[in-house]
């Protein structure tokens, strides 16, 4: 994308430049920010009134806060010290309160003198500093503070305004410091280039963005705010969607082999041989992606639906259409796990249409290929002589599949499963290998709100699933409140072994494995919640688990571990041992997350659930009522009933709707995590933009998008909305963008 020259100043400037290399250098380092724009663009998170102080109240542990408080009392003491001059230490205590709570400050040593001079009884400041406890009380530690009265009123006034600005700071950098600095690059505002086509703005009566800068960073009223809100969100709003619109209209000129199936081929034999009747919502699905097939530029499609809604059955039809009409299908799956379980489960949907060349084998079969990475050389050798002589028409693997060996004779089709699980580059590898670019249908069981969507896949089109087939059993889910009632986890390991009773299976999963290689303090700070604090015990493990279990509760019972470090033929024997019902019990962390498809299995046990998220536990639970029996899910934990954790997890058992829980999942993460971390691994794009409680934005500037696009795909007559796409978009965003 070629930049105009003249629009690249001044907010293309480093802040080295502006600030000085040392405010500079942490900026980038602390707050990901770079150039003058970058600062401009990192709006306050909150604004304190002057009048008004903050609740001290609902200080969260462990986090960098900064709060505005008025000085009630501050005391100072001396006490005996061997390590102070003259044997005397001094600390000075200092109380702060804003009506609703009060507050403890803490300074020492040489660190006393300066404090003691300015925090004085009725004194008001912005205190910035990490939350902690002492002696039952929060307090925080020799905190940095800001003055915001005393002689100097007239540069309080210049640097606070009649709001005060709260910025996203860190212990290097404290809010305050970073509104000077924002002071300091504020009239470059000026001369910000507006992304929004002039009559896109006036239209909906949107501020200029030189305006909607000065008023975010610096709001005499709360309107200010508002409007200069309302204008920037808008602005990231555009930009992304307009390059995603772009993504789109390139891959609508690029060309596919249309792939339409034979009226008597291996589709229409398949259909033929199933024991059960599509759901509506299937055959609806299918109908939009033979549509997308047919057509001479490639499908780019996602597949999104509930856990256990039939999306592999689908998929499965997709790739027999594009063998039908010459052409081989690939599927990519995240673990050697569930590309084993897609092998199995497809050539035994397919039987002898899936032996090809074999004797036994229909006159319309095709063979169904694995490909792994610690497959035996032999067995790998004749994976690749039947995917590059076209033998082979469908080939299930990892990302095995990417390497330069692998070679196919027409790759017409693309299938990721678990999209999320994997990087840009390994999708766009996959991709490379067509004469022409292959069609794509992404996957995932992870329901998305439409926000989401249309925002993160963007350049894709969507079809969801949302009916169960036929047959499928409910889930019932409790959270069995392990250090409140341990009568109750009792009672879940009685119900496993009532499970057994009845011919029935179950699985226990664990956050770790429990060998030598994990590091218990590190685990323990993994937990997503943060109600977990460092002191907690380390997760329950795997091995640990399973040993306790068959020694006490379920003594008598055949329980199996399955791990992710277990070499890749111990792992596949060990499910088929559970497929075949030869084990009660599997005791496993997340690799039977996706894909495991066990009917036989009704109970699942999920210890130290808090550490889960809502949307892996909801796919968890889709491992059990998969068959005709009813499903049951117990959420264990020890978090106390007021923790956000117990809230997630009663959230969690109180409904099914994956769609709902994606909802809750999303409003208790940072927006960033739903942007590009999962894509690219790219800082997030969104500051001001909230994927779901903007949804109506987001979808017309999706329409707004779209038309700019259409009309004039380069932009060549808006260079200020090139500059943009430019700006907020990093290299690796922009890389993820352009390869889909």
């Amino acid at each position: 994308m070629d930049l105009v020259p003249a629009l690249q100043e001044p907010l293309r400037r480093p802040l080295k430049s502006v600030l000085g290399p040392a405010t500079a250098k942490v900026m980038a380092e602390h707050l990901g920010l770079h150039t003058v724009g970058d600062l401009l663009h990192h709006y306050p998170r909150k604004y304190e009134e002057r009048g008004r102080l903050t609740h001290l109240a609902d200080l969260p542990m462990d986090e960098h806060v900064t709060v505005v408080a008025q000085v009630a009392d501050a005391r100072l003491h001396t006490f005996a010290s061997s390590r102070a001059p003259r044997g005397k230490g001094q600390r000075l205590e200092v109380t702060i309160t804003d009506g609703s709570g009060r507050l403890q400050l803490v300074f020492f040593g040489n660190g006393v003198h300066k404090p003691h001079k300015d925090l004085l009884p009725g004194t008001r400041a912005m205190f910035a500093g990490k939350v902690s406890v002492f002696n039952r009380k929060l307090q925080l530690a020799h905190p940095a503070y800001e003055l915001l009265q005393g002689d100097d009123g007239e540069s309080v006034e210049s640097f606070a305004g009649a709001l005060i600005p709260l910025y996203p700071a860190t212990a290097k950098m404290e809010s305050w410091k970073i509104a000077k600095a924002v002071q300091t690059v504020l009239p470059d505002a000026r001369d910000a280039v507006d992304p929004l086509p002039e009559a896109l703005r006036a239209g909906r009566g949107l501020l200029p963005l030189p305006e909607a800068l000065l008023k975010i960073h610096r709001p005499h009223t709360k309107a200010d705010i508002a409007d200069a809100q309302a204008r920037l969100k808008w602005d990231e709003a555009f930009v992304l969607q307009v390059a995603l619109a772009r993504r789109r209209h390139a891959d609508a000129q690029l060309p596919a082999v249309p792939r339409v199936p034979r009226p008597d081929g291996l589709l229409a034999a398949f259909d033929d041989r199933l024991p059960f009747t599509l759901t509506e919502g299937q055959r609806k699905v299918s109908r939009e992606i033979f549509t997308d097939l047919a057509a001479d530029h490639p499908m780019h499609r996602l597949l999104q639906g509930e856990v256990g809604s039939g999306k592999t059955m689908v998929a499965l039809r997709a790739m027999l259409a594009v063998v039908d009409a010459g052409g081989q299908a690939a599927m990519l799956a995240p673990t050697e796990v569930l590309a084993q379980q897609h092998h199995r489960s497809i050539t035994e949907m397919m039987g002898e249409l899936a032996e090809g060349g074999m004797l036994g084998g229909s006159e319309h079969a095709t063979k169904v290929v694995l490909l792994t990475g610690s497959m035996g050389a032999a067995a790998r050798r004749q994976a690749l002589l039947d995917l590059v002589t076209g033998e082979a028409g469908i080939v299930i693997g990892t990302h095995a599949l990417i390497e330069d060996k692998v070679q196919f004779h027409d790759l017409g089709l693309v299938v990721v499963d678990e999209q999320h699980r994997f990087g840009v580059e390994q999708r766009d590898a996959l991709r490379g290998k067509g004469k022409q670019p292959p069609h794509l249908l992404v996957m995932t069981a992870t329901p998305i709100p439409r926000t989401v969507a249309m925002t993160v896949f963007g350049d894709l089109e969507t079809s969801v699933l949302d009916q169960l087939p036929a047959g499928r059993s409910p889930i019932a889910s409790h959270v069995v409140p392990a250090a409140d009632k341990p009568h109750f986890l009792a009672r879940a390991w009685e119900r496993v072994r009532e499970e057994v009773a009845k011919g029935h299976q179950a699985y226990v999963v664990c956050p770790r494995i429990g060998d030598e290689e994990d590091d218990p303090k590190k685990a323990a700070k993994k937990s997503p919640d943060a109600d977990a604090t460092a002191d907690r015990r380390p997760p329950l493990a795997v091995l640990d688990v399973a040993d306790q279990l068959a020694k006490g509760p379920l003594q008598g019972l055949r329980v199996e571990v399955l791990h992710g470090r277990m070499a890749p033929d111990d792992k596949d024997a060990v499910m088929r041992r559970f497929a075949a019902g030869d084990t009660d019990v599997l005791v496993a962390t997340t690799v039977i997350e996706v894909g495991v498809n066990v009917p036989n299995a009704t109970v699942m046990v999920i210890t130290d659930a808090d550490r889960f998220g809502v949307s892996q536990l909801h796919q968890l639970r889709g491992r059990v009522g998969r068959g005709s029996a009813p499903g049951l899910c117990l959420l264990v934990t020890e978090m106390p009933e007021a923790s956000a954790a117990r809230q997630r997890l009663n959230a969690v058992a109180a409904t099914l709707d994956g769609f709902e829980l994606s909802r809750i999942d999303l409003e208790q993460r940072r927006e960033g995590d739903v942007l590009g971390q999962a894509q690219s691994g790219a800082r997030s794009s969104l500051r001001v933009l909230a994927v779901i409680e903007d949804e109506e934005i987001i979808a017309e500037a999706r329409e707004e998008a779209t038309a700019v696009v259409a009309a004039d795909p380069e932009l060549t007559g808006l260079p200020g909305l090139r500059t943009a796409l430019d700006a907020l978009l990093d290299d690796d965003k922009e890389q993820y963008l352009e390869k889909g």
